[in-house]
């Protein structure tokens, strides 16, 4: 029995070893592993809709919308075992960071020249 509970102690340290930033810091401090695997779901989800709604995101209807966050629901799933071993929340937040400031910077471009036609 100490053999196995060795061995299991080993294997997690080993297994937690593997896992990116964000993700490992998700494993070691959520209260389980089911938990933590939700949490890193969700979390890659909410990144891959901000992302999409800011740099893919056009007018549809209603129900276009709810299909294309169905697809991309499931989508994360795959993204969701890619996050163990790869940096992926680390790119999505890079990537909404990026469309962030291209968003503010559009935004005062078109302010500025929408004053610059009233004068």
């Amino acid at each position: 029995m100490i053999q196995a509970s060795e061995m299991r102690d080993g294997t997690e340290t080993e297994v937690l070893n593997e896992l990116t930033g964000i993700s490992r810091f998700i494993y070691e401090n959520a209260p389980n592993y089911t938990v933590a695997g939700y949490i890193v779901f969700f979390s890659i989800f909410i990144l891959c809709a901000i992302v999409y709604q800011l740099g893919f995101a056009r007018k549809l209807n209603f129900w276009q919308n709810i299909v294309i966050y169905i697809c991309l629901f499931i989508g994360c799933i795959v993204l969701t075992f890619f996050a163990l071993s790869l940096p992926m929340m680390e790119g999505l937040i890079v990537a909404a960071l990026i469309l962030i400031v291209y968003k503010i910077r559009l935004w005062r471009e078109k302010r500025e020249a929408s004053a610059a036609d009233t004068k």
